[in-house]
């Protein structure tokens, strides 16, 4: 078994691939930037309060019922051993297994059955005649797939941990089994996840059968064999085989991990046909079906795509694994192709859907992210609350949420035999193969990233930075002395002979900027949003004016340029501030002529935040999209 440390994606030397991650444990996010402080925070907070949960909420009592130390009833949903799988991942990419560790994973081999088999749910004694029988619903695979995920991270952080061998015996077995009764088999699990699973199980053992039962699960998918269910073929990706899809459909979720298995199946087997068909699927979901905060999913009724340019602001799902699934897709080909817009795709989703998902104190949570939150929201719904919850009846995004930020510091830089690359900016340092720099930056609300070198080889290499997508104003200097920003595919690319304490300077210039969607989307049609960098802003009823003008009568004066305001202490580094009238639609119809007349109220300045940091003070409306005064709206001559 490998020691590299290396963190949740390492491709093998041998697959696809133009960057290769860094080891796991020569990078460290500074925990002053927001990127380290969002780690520091999941570390002291979040996890904890996932693992207090877990006793709270049944899940490991659960795991005591099966083998015997406990008689309480099964809580929660059939899948709920999966947060329990995701929290001991996220302890161990934090370097605080510890004694939940320790616990778990002798209860994890204790509850296990002697042929592998480990799904509580199914373990109860009235149901294990419906093993294996149900796999439409039973999420048996998915749930063996987060057990092998968290056991690639004890083995990938804890090489040699007794703690750790313990969590990978277990997972092995559950995945020997999966190999002993379908790897000749054309079924598949109704929620992918396993595949990506066993591929990274390959990466860690070695053992090929792994990859390719995963090979096999991708090719099994899209035949109609888990049958049409409540919302259709396309909800389990079971519509049709993979390789003829042209657009992704269906159950977010389902879609993006199935899409991050196959891209590690494709690398692995060097099968460029569909690595093909990831990107080509990924930009379906880019060009016509994603937020302008990363997000994804219009749908609530069955968690899916909409339509092309379906993407409603106030109905958005937009559900935090999603987000989540996203930027690990993302990540996957990034490391495949070394395409600068997925590095764009994973700051976009990563600064605004998937940060607005935890509170503040990181101990409240969103399931759906929207865009929008009207007056009078009803909010008693868990499915639509108007606050973030410390918990959910279905509580998939806490822990993913722990297992993503706290293996964050493994995404944001890569290596090549050219040097080291840089794409997500964060206060930090970077080391890999004799190369090493540290970033100094407050990036995003900063201009500025400061990158120094402090370990370098010899001979002379390069040194990648990122230019976002958004930026189009770019300056740099290289020990004081201004150089021409030239980029190549996204990048700047710094390419000579490096000494310790030679310093590199990029400003990214931030102007605050209005954005509009394509006209297509009709929701939000006559509406703008506000940026600045990577970060999307929005309107919060506690910073609007006082007085009877209801929340959702404010226009965007679009004459008026924003203004960025910076703060050393509260809840908003920058903020931004904007001209909106309030219309006066008190005494209008429902429905009436254009161009009818319309009193409006004089303009005013306000306070737009950034979205990922609404709703941490009181309930209320907000929105990102922001009606333009209309032409229509005037007085007629």
């Amino acid at each position: 078994m490998s020691s590299v440390f290396h963190g949740p994606v390492a491709p093998t030397p041998q697959a696809i691939g133009t960057l290769w991650p860094l080891p796991a444990n020569t990078v460290r996010l500074a925990p002053d930037g927001l990127l380290g402080g969002w780690q520091a925070r999941n570390t002291e907070a979040t996890l904890p309060h996932c693992v207090a949960r877990l006793d709270t909420y049944g899940n490991l009592d659960n795991l005591r019922r099966v083998t015997g130390d406990s008689d309480a009833d099964y809580r929660g949903y059939w899948f709920a051993d999966t947060d329990v799988h995701k929290s001991l991942e996220a302890a161990f990419w934090s370097g605080t297994a510890g004694e939940f560790a320790a616990e778990t994973a002798a209860l994890l081999e204790k509850a296990q059955d002697p042929d592998g088999y480990l799904v509580t749910y199914y373990q109860d004694p009235d149901k294990r005649d419906r093993q294996w029988n149900e796999l439409h619903f039973s999420h048996e695979m998915y749930t063996a797939g987060h057990l092998i995920q968290a056991a690639v991270a004890a083995a990938r952080s804890a090489p040699g941990d007794a703690v750790a061998q313990q969590v990978v015996s277990v997972a092995r077995r559950f995945a020997d089994l999966l190999i002993l009764r379908y790897g000749d088999s054309r079924e598949t699990d109704g929620h992918p996840e396993v595949e990506t699973a066993l591929a990274e199980l390959y990466r860690v053992t070695g053992h090929r059968p792994y990859l390719d039962l995963a090979a096999r699960f991708l090719d099994n998918r899209g035949h109609g064999t888990l049958g049409p269910g409540r919302f259709g073929a396309a909800y389990y990706q079971d519509h049709q085989p993979l390789r003829e899809v042209d657009e992704v459909s269906g159950h977010v979720v389902r879609q993006l991990y199935l899409l991050a298995g196959a891209v590690d199946v494709a690398v692995e087997t060097r099968d460029e046909a569909l690595l093909a068909k990831t990107e080509q699927l990924w930009d379906s979901a880019l060009d016509s079906r994603t937020y302008l905060t990363g997000g994804q999913g219009s749908r609530h009724r069955d968690e899916a795509y909409g339509d092309a340019y379906e993407l409603p602001p106030d109905r958005a799902y937009a559900e935090t694994c999603a987000a989540i699934a996203s930027f690990q897709l993302a990540w996957r080909l990034l490391l495949a192709t070394g395409k600068v817009k997925y590095a764009d795709e994973m700051e976009r989703v990563l600064h605004n859907a998937i940060a607005a998902s935890t509170a503040a104190d990181g101990k409240a949570f969103f399931y759906s992210t929207p865009l929008q939150r009207r007056t009078g929201h009803d909010s008693g719904d868990e499915n639509a609350p108007g606050h973030r919850l410390d918990w959910y009846e279905c509580a998939c995004c806490p822990p993913n949420l722990a297992r993503l930020m706290a293996s964050l510091h493994t995404y944001a830089a890569t290596g090549d035999d050219s040097g080291l690359q840089l794409h997500l900016y964060g206060a930090g340092t970077f080391a890999s193969s004799g190369f090493g720099v540290d970033v100094r930056t407050r990036y995003p609300w900063d201009e500025q990233v400061t990158v120094t070198v402090t370990d370098t080889p010899a001979e002379p290499w390069t040194l990648s930075l990122r230019v976002p997508a958004w930026c189009s104003d770019v300056r740099l200097t290289v020990n004081g002395t201004p150089a021409p920003a030239r980029t190549q595919d996204g990048y700047l690319r710094l390419h000579r002979i490096w000494h310790p304490g030679d310093e590199v300077v990029l400003t990214l210039a931030m102007p605050a900027r209005l954005v509009a969607a394509h006209p297509r989307v009709d929701a939000v049609r006559g509406a703008a949003a506000l940026m600045r960098g990577p970060i999307v802003y929005c309107l919060e009823h506690a910073d609007m004016p006082a007085g009877g003008t209801l929340f959702e009568d404010y226009e965007l004066d679009p004459a008026s340029p924003a203004a960025v305001a910076f703060h050393s202490t509260g809840l908003f580094p920058v903020t931004l501030r904007v001209r909106v009238r309030a219309r006066a639609p008190e005494n209008r119809p429902l429905y009436r002529d254009l161009r009818s007349g319309g009193s409006t109220a004089a303009t005013t300045t306000v306070t737009a935040v950034p979205y990922f940091l609404s709703a941490n003070r009181e309930p209320g409306p907000m929105r990102v999209w922001i009606p333009l005064t209309a032409q229509e709206d005037q007085p007629s001559p």
